[in-house]
């Protein structure tokens, strides 16, 4: 089936099913984009974001993409590029790992998070920068990486390796930013601290909520708002930032 070409801006968005990446996926939508967003299992979920973006008038792209799969990543682009218009890209998509110590980690814990969180990220920014550089024939735009408030943290006696992840993309905001700083793409990052998704295990926001300075968690529309400032032009001098949406966590 041939993919509908809009003169509107795409905006990208990784793991856009499902919390944050769904409240980027609408709120861009309201914004004006259009918007392409990927899922690993859960299409279901995929499919009502996408019915939602298209109640508001806009178009919308369902991707079936792993970010830790290379050939994933680099079919994602190529219907991106079919697509046409890409303008923006957010990069969501992370996973956490079962909860240990790193001594007791397996191997394929550490490989998994490490390849999702930080390579899809290394490797979803080489290819955004690509198309949307004045160097490489783009006409600019704009990358936001979602990072996590656990890369100070240090997530100790939980997942120690997603917060070193998160503390590698932290890095990869500063350095990709720099790098293309005149070339027309801004890169920054959201660092959200305790957001009510379903990535938590049952009962840990609960349980941690009392420590939180704002006595709350934050909500995925929260960091979605911030993300979208980023995006915009209110943010056209705003480049290498790490926006803690953390209520003083």
């Amino acid at each position: 089936m041939a993919v509908e070409i809009s003169d509107s801006p795409l905006l990208l968005v990784t793991g856009g099913s499902r919390g944050i990446g769904a409240a980027t996926a609408l709120a861009a939508a309201c914004a004006g984009y259009d918007v392409a967003l990927t899922y690993v299992a859960n299409q279901a979920a995929a499919e009502k974001v996408a019915d939602e973006i298209r109640a508001l008038g806009r178009r919308a792209v369902i991707i079936k993409a792993d970010m830790g799969v290379e050939s994933d990543i680099e079919k994602m682009f190529a219907e991106v590029d079919a697509a046409g218009g890409l303008k923006a890209v957010v990069y969501n998509s992370a996973v956490t790992g079962e909860n240990s110590t790193l001594a007791d980690a397996r191997n394929e814990t550490l490989r998994e998070v490490v390849e999702v969180n930080l390579l899809g990220a290394l490797m979803v920014g080489r290819e955004a920068v690509k198309r949307l550089s004045t160097k490489h024939g783009g006409r600019g735009g704009s990358i936001v990486f979602i990072s996590s408030r656990a890369s100070d943290y240090g997530s100790a006696g939980e997942y120690v390796w997603y917060a070193a992840s998160k503390g590698g993309v932290d890095s990869l905001t500063i350095g990709l930013a720099r790098e293309v700083a005149r070339e027309g793409v801004r890169v920054n990052a959201v660092s959200p601290g305790p957001i009510a998704t379903d990535m938590h295990r049952p009962g840990r926001l609960e349980a941690a909520i009392e420590r939180f300075p704002f006595g709350r968690a934050g909500t995925p529309d929260e960091v979605a708002e911030a993300v979208m400032f980023l995006l915009s032009e209110k943010a056209s001098f705003t480049s290498g930032a790490i926006l803690n949406v953390s209520g003083a966590a």
